[in-house]
């Protein structure tokens, strides 16, 4: 794991450059990296689909799970704050990013004609 880290040293240095609010934007894609993975392995597991119907169907029941457990947890570790609010907030309703337009700003100042 160390070798990991000391192979990989001269990809990790330039996100550290960044501001604090750049990073958390760009570290918080791994909540959709997660739910990519969790719906890959929903469909690999079952092969092969019947119909285009089937597989919708399928990624909207694990969708709705992911949503649930999530919300679950939340709800674990934040039960003033959903007690208060009275909503415990699911994946796709609740979540908001702030810090965009910093963000690419900073991110276009670092990557000239990349980012419009």
């Amino acid at each position: 794991t160390v070798t990991v880290w000391e192979n990989a040293w001269d990809r990790v240095i330039p996100f550290l450059a960044f501001s604090p609010g750049v990073r958390k934007l760009l570290y918080t894609t791994n909540t959709i990296e997660s739910l990519n993975y969790q719906l890959r392995k929903v469909t690999k597991a079952r092969g092969h689909f019947p119909t285009d119907d089937a597989v919708v169907k399928l990624l909207w029941l694990a969708i709705i799970n992911i949503e649930d457990k999530r919300a679950r947890e939340r709800a674990a570790n934040n039960a003033d704050q959903s007690a208060r609010s009275g909503y415990p907030g699911r994946l796709v309703e609740g979540a908001k990013t702030y810090g965009w337009t910093e963000a690419l700003n900073e991110l276009a100042e670092a990557y000239p004609g990349r980012i419009r």
